[in-house]
């Protein structure tokens, strides 16, 4: 498998809903264009799906968050495809939205994209319409991640659902043998030059979430939907927070490197930086705090341009399995959509199907604020919301 490391990174079926409409409004294809008639739309809902999985073009190209093209599911692929794995890790959601611009390019073929960016990529007409008769699995995916309105859109799928799971606060047993419970500890001057936060505006809703809890009068009842006053206090606490903070990392390796230095103790990241980290018997800890936590929910989406389409539904078609759906879901620490992964996970490591909820999904969901693309519409119609354009220049002009 060719790796590349040179970029940056990282509900419900209503859960990307909210901005459909408001993204598809001006919006014109980046890639294959489309008809008028198209579908919810969408540039590219009339191009023609793959009837039959064809020979294997030899190679795939994916853009994929760090952790989610591990060896041990990767390289049994590749020799029962032939299909050869080639690998770009992306930083953000933002760095696979612009690695996905016309459509892939010709160059990528599928991305494994988190609910703040799936409906940007198929609103500007770079994703293509699957057929999801040509993966057998999906059938036994957990309702909620089966037409999840974060890929599908007027019954068009653009891709197959994955996995899904929290940001964490993340800790260093050393440092805090007493377990912190709240997302107090990332802004508190106690742990100055200690903490690592994820470079990515997005985290502004982590921000919103402390303070739904922290200050109610606020009145934050989403934290993907903020009124200016609302955003403005997000803001202001990531501000007060960057003299506080040792790295604003981009990939999980960086953070991974900060803890095993020293340089950090603390600090928001995913699952999967707690695993490898547990991997080289580092001390660390991690937690859900009182107040809940963001997340994600990934989807390996089909390019416009993919130029290796059977390598890419060979892909969906094994990703999908419950048995590769396990090991993802024990080396990374997150909860599969197959409902069948459960008896796999615990054969891989005893009691990993509860410890990632793969046995109570609709339960824990409840727990996670999933990622979605903040829109200047609010859920209740009026226009009166923070846009996405406004996080990303808060977040490099005021927060860092």
């Amino acid at each position: 498998m060719g790796v590349q490391r040179n970029t940056h990174r990282r509900a419900s079926g209503a859960i990307a809903l909210l901005g459909a409409v408001a993204l598809a409004v001006g919006c014109s294809s980046s890639s294959s264009g489309g008809s008028s008639g198209a579908a919810g739309g969408v540039p590219t809902s009339n191009l023609p799906v793959l009837h039959k999985i064809g020979k294997g073009e030899g190679q795939l190209n994916l853009i994929a968050w760090e952790g989610y093209l591990q060896p041990q599911w990767v390289n049994p692929f590749e020799k029962q495809t032939g299909c050869m794995v080639n690998a770009k890790y992306a930083g953000s959601s933002d760095a696979m939205v612009s690695l996905m611009k016309n459509g892939g390019a010709g160059q990528y073929d599928m991305v494994s994209s988190s609910g703040d960016a799936d409906l940007r990529i198929i609103y500007a007409g770079d994703a293509r319409p699957v057929n999801m008769s040509l993966i057998p699995s999906w059938k036994n995916f957990f309702p909620a991640f089966q037409s999840p309105a974060f890929n599908t859109v007027s019954g068009v799928h653009y891709g197959v659902s994955l996995q899904w799971g929290p940001n964490v606060l993340m800790y260093s047993t050393k440092a805090f043998p007493v377990a912190p419970t709240s997302w107090s500890a990332i802004y508190s001057p106690k742990n100055k030059g200690q903490i690592t936060i994820p470079d990515n505006p997005i985290q502004i809703a982590d921000a919103a979430l402390y303070l739904k809890t922290q200050n109610p009068k606020l009145g934050i009842t989403d934290p993907y939907e903020l009124t200016q006053p609302q955003f403005q206090a997000a803001v202001s606490l990531l501000a007060s927070q960057r003299p506080l903070v040792k790295k604003y990392w981009a990939l999980a390796s960086q953070e991974i490197s900060e803890f095993k230095n020293g340089d950090a103790t603390i600090g928001a990241g995913w699952p999967y930086q707690v695993s490898a980290l547990k991997a080289t018997s580092f001390p660390v800890g991690s937690v859900v705090p009182v107040q809940g936590a963001t997340g994600w929910a990934d989807t390996w989406m089909l390019a416009a341009k993919a130029p290796h389409p059977n390598c890419a539904y060979l892909w969906m078609r094994y990703i999908s399995t419950p048995q590769v759906q396990a090991e993802q879901a024990v080396s990374y620490g997150e909860t599969p959509d197959n409902m069948l992964a459960c008896a796999y996970m615990d054969k891989i490591q005893k009691g990993s199907c509860a410890e990632y909820h793969a046995n109570a999904p609709a339960s824990y969901l409840k727990s996670i604020s999933l990622w979605k693309t903040p829109v200047a519409t609010c859920d209740n119609g009026k226009p009166d919301c923070a846009p996405y354009s406004q996080w990303v220049t808060a977040w490099d002009t005021q927060v860092k």
